[in-house]
């Protein structure tokens, strides 16, 4: 079964502001080269969700699984989402959609996050200004 994943982010009116999503979009790849990654964006920002999973629907995913790449659980994952995610089913009806939880509620995520905190405290970058 030929898999797909979307990072399903934010989205904002600057371009850099998409870098870090990028960056772990390229890692994912690098990790799991026979998956097809894409990045989606909920608004100012292209490719919609929808647009990510046509894309890969149209590229021979049967499975799509969706990560928000979401520090918490808020209104956007809590309530947006699961309404475009019934979109998604009656638009692909043959592709079937996994929704996992917003990354930051991951205890990897906050490990790493207060790793980076403590090892910049640590450092000339960590001193005053």
């Amino acid at each position: 079964m030929t898999q797909g994943l979307v990072l399903f982010a934010h989205g904002a009116r600057d371009p850099a502001w998409a870098a870090p999503f990028e960056a772990i979009a390229a890692l994912v790849r690098a990790r799991r080269p026979t998956l097809q990654v894409r990045l989606a964006f909920l608004e100012l920002m292209r490719p919609s969700l929808a647009e990510a999973a046509a894309d890969l629907a149209q590229a021979g995913c049967q499975r799509i699984d969706i990560r928000p790449m979401f520090l918490g659980t808020g209104g956007h994952v809590r309530r947006d989402l699961p309404l475009l995610l019934e979109e998604l089913r009656s638009t692909h009806a043959g592709v079937a959609f996994t929704l996992h939880e917003a990354i930051g509620e991951h205890r990897s995520v906050h490990a790493a996050m207060a790793e980076a905190v403590t090892a910049s405290l640590d450092g000339p970058a960590g001193g005053p200004p």
